[in-house]
């Protein structure tokens, strides 16, 4: 079962001249803002992982906790998302190590906060080199590591009101490779050193917000307790993209010639067109399974019960959600396909009562029960995407 945890301080001794590292703290509560990207699941001991340069990279539970406030706090700030995340930890890790750090010889009162270790580059200060003098923060802000995100999304909410600018202030971002992104932020006289970290960055996103030991393959025996209450049931496909095939129960199966039980409904549509979450959720899996194709598998709660529906045989490459992301009611979430054990482009939907692992059901009048309707498009993601041009 996900959890948003509650990372606790964690005291570290380290050589040298400053002896206390105090790890992230990341609170979620009810009154948090809503999470609008990866949720954070839990945090290891450790981590390693390779640059794209071929460096092996050991993190401790202290850095990943750090990465986790990251994450926590990009997901909470609209227009940030999986991608704006990713070049957070980029920048991260390649000005700091994931380490929040004071700088005793520009700052010596930034040794009073908790801290990870000492550097000395110009007046810099944190997770991501931060520098008071350039506008950043004042000493005691810049010493926080969830002010130092905020800072380094930026956006209208952001605490430095666009100067210096954050990711979101960058025009045009999302079309940035990452490395580049990150550069746009820090403005480093090294502009090549971020894009090594991208893999590593992907490495600890999976591992932090992805449930489970296996995450290859949904696993749990019931959805994600953090899935929202959904207030609204929509169809699959937009209205009149979708044709009927076949529905729910024992038939014989065309590929494997047995008679087999049917467990979703199946609808033909070209391929490509998109398919839509049936209600507000959380992203539980989306990935190949054996048989399925491409699958996205989404944990709802309706109607007072913990639902997961389960989408098919999706085009390759037209996934637009991931593990962990929240999704709302009619969100294009993929096109239809036909990946897996498919004979031509058709959306199979699936609904499981407490989880994708229990028994499924007839689709068909659960949506007719929920008084499912056919919208004419997709709707946009539950948080707006994208940064200001």
């Amino acid at each position: 079962m996900r959890k948003l945890l509650l990372l606790l301080a964690v005291l570290v001794l380290l050589p040298g001249p400053v002896l206390v590292a105090v790890g992230a703290v990341v609170v979620t509560s009810a009154t948090s803002r809503a999470v609008c990207g990866p949720i954070v699941a839990g945090v290891p001991d450790a981590l390693t992982a390779t640059t794209a340069d071929g460096v092996s990279v050991h993190l401790d539970r202290v850095q990943l906790s750090h990465a986790a406030t990251i994450i926590d706090v990009g997901a909470r700030i609209d227009g940030v998302g999986r991608d704006g995340i990713l070049v957070a930890l980029m920048a991260a890790l390649t000005e700091s190590r994931l380490r929040m750090l004071a700088n005793t010889g520009a700052y010596p009162s930034s040794a009073r906060f908790p801290h990870d270790g000492n550097a000395s580059d110009h007046d810099s200060l944190g997770l991501f080199q931060m520098r008071p003098a350039a506008g950043w923060g004042s000493v005691a802000e810049l010493m926080d590591p969830q002010y130092q995100a905020k800072a380094f999304f930026g956006g209208p909410d952001g605490p430095n009101n666009r100067s210096p600018r954050g990711l979101l202030d960058v025009p045009g971002w999302r079309d940035l490779p990452k490395g580049t992104a990150a550069q746009a932020v820090e403005v480093s006289a090294f502009p090549d050193r971020y894009a090594a970290y991208e893999p590593v960055a992907r490495a600890i996103l999976t591992a932090i917000t992805r449930p489970g030991a296996d995450a290859s393959a949904p696993t749990r025996d019931e959805p994600a307790a953090t899935a929202p209450t959904s207030e609204q049931v929509v169809f699959p496909l937009p209205h009149g993209a979708g044709r009927r095939l076949s529905g729910f129960g024992y038939r014989f199966h065309p590929i494997h010639q047995t008679t087999r039980l049917h467990e979703g409904t199946d609808y033909a549509a070209p391929p490509g067109t998109p398919v839509l979450a049936v209600a507000d959720g959380i992203v539980s899996f989306a990935g190949p399974y054996p048989g399925a194709g491409n699958m996205i598998v989404i944990d709802h709660h309706v109607d007072g019960q913990d639902i997961a529906t389960a989408y098919f045989h999706l085009l390759d490459s037209s996934f637009l959600v991931a593990d962990g992301d929240q999704v709302r009611a009619g969100q294009q979430i993929a096109g239809v396909g036909s990946t897996g054990d498919s004979t031509g482009p058709h959306l199979h939907l699936e609904v499981h009562p407490g989880g994708f692992t229990k028994p499924a059901i007839d689709p068909e009048p659960w949506l007719a029960g929920q008084a499912a309707e056919p919208l004419s498009e997709a709707r946009p993601a539950a948080c707006p995407v994208g940064g200001p041009s």
